[in-house]
């Protein structure tokens, strides 16, 4: 049985009908206030719980052998309590509940974003100094540090596994947000022409990823798990080409936007709503990201699905979802965005 954290999510919508097909038992922590039905039917065990309350995961991970513990808060805003209360003191629950349990093994997902805001001349591999500049990225590496302290004085095996930006299915936020949703609404904006490197991986190469280190990976190690490195506008034209639009955007200079973000942000304290353009997204957008997975490539035999592909396979979830073009300016935009002969892939 596999104790699964997060399973409500963006990866845990993935990562669970994978499992399930691929034969493992699963049990999953979930709130009262989840939507459950997809996890009902794949017939997943459901724990009623919160990873912030020990004694619910105390029980949840009562008779399972791994734990896979995929549950963090990621935003670009927020208070930092929230950030600590699921990614800190949640993350400690649920080492604290596995040594209990006698457990085998316990997977974590963390982000390659620990770094935190990296120069073009580096070369992002496990062994990167991190220096986290927001909330998350610091509380991301509050718990990478509890992980590693429970494998050496515990004896828990642990791998952490350091996603890069997925995307795919499911997804409405961070990558899919901007890089997919934005453009096929109306909003096709861009960042220095183009020129930034972002890193990106197919969310199936994660789930993959995750299923191999369970029973492959070397505990106590951490593993970067990200496709090819590309810039923005390897990522604009690839999309663009295959929703049938145009990979023409719009460049504002990026001192305007960064002054918008901060000013954006500082209303959102009077609003308490996340701002659309946080602050926060800065080094995510401005900074080169030249990830390597090296390691995961030689350890846990990790080979990224090409990103034309990971493409096809978001832009025809989308479509099933009917999202798409819904104001009447993006579908104008749209449209006389639309390529020669084009037709929008989530129209």
């Amino acid at each position: 049985m596999i104790f699964i954290t997060g399973a409500t999510g963006f990866l845990g919508h993935n990562l669970c009908p994978f499992l399930i097909e691929r034969g493992h038992r699963l049990r999953a922590l979930v709130r009262p206030t989840s939507d459950v039905g997809f996890l009902r039917e794949l017939g997943v065990e459901l724990a009623y719980g919160d990873v912030r309350d020990f004694e619910s995961v105390e029980r949840a991970v009562q008779g399972c052998r791994q734990v896979i513990h995929a549950a963090g808060k990621f935003r670009f805003w927020g208070r930092y309590e929230d950030f600590f209360g699921v990614n800190v003191q949640g993350t400690a629950n649920v080492l604290e509940a596995a040594v209990q349990a006698g457990v085998e093994r316990l997977i974590h997902i963390s982000t390659i974003a620990v770094v935190g805001a990296p120069s073009t001349d580096q070369v992002l591999d496990e062994k990167i100094r991190c220096e986290p500049r927001d909330d998350y990225q610091n509380t991301k590496l509050d718990a990478e540090e509890l992980i590693g302290m429970y494998h050496r004085e515990a004896g828990l095996q642990t791998i952490i596994l350091r996603a890069g930006a997925f995307y795919g299915p499911w997804g409405r936020y961070a990558f899919n947000r901007m890089f997919f949703e934005d453009p096929l609404k109306g909003l096709p904006m861009g960042i220095h022409h183009g020129k930034r490197v972002t890193f990106p991986v197919f969310v199936s190469d994660l789930v993959r990823a995750i299923e191999t280190a369970l029973a492959h990976g070397q505990p106590g190690e951490i593993y970067n798990v990200s496709g090819p490195n590309l810039t923005h506008a390897q990522v604009h034209e690839t999309i663009s080409r295959l929703a049938g639009m145009r990979a023409w955007r719009i460049n504002p200079p990026g001192w305007g936007l960064i002054w918008l973000a901060r000013f954006w942000t500082f209303l959102s304290r009077y609003t308490r709503r996340e701002p659309y353009y946080s602050v926060n997204m800065t080094p995510y957008v401005f900074c080169d990201w030249n990830t390597t997975s090296d390691k995961a490539q030689r350890d846990l035999g990790f080979v990224p699905t090409s990103f034309e592909e990971g493409v096809r396979q978001t832009l025809a979830w989308y479509r099933e979802q009917g999202i798409g073009p819904t104001h009447w300016f993006g579908r104008l935009v749209v449209r006389l965005w639309q390529r020669p002969g084009g037709a929008p892939g989530c129209g």
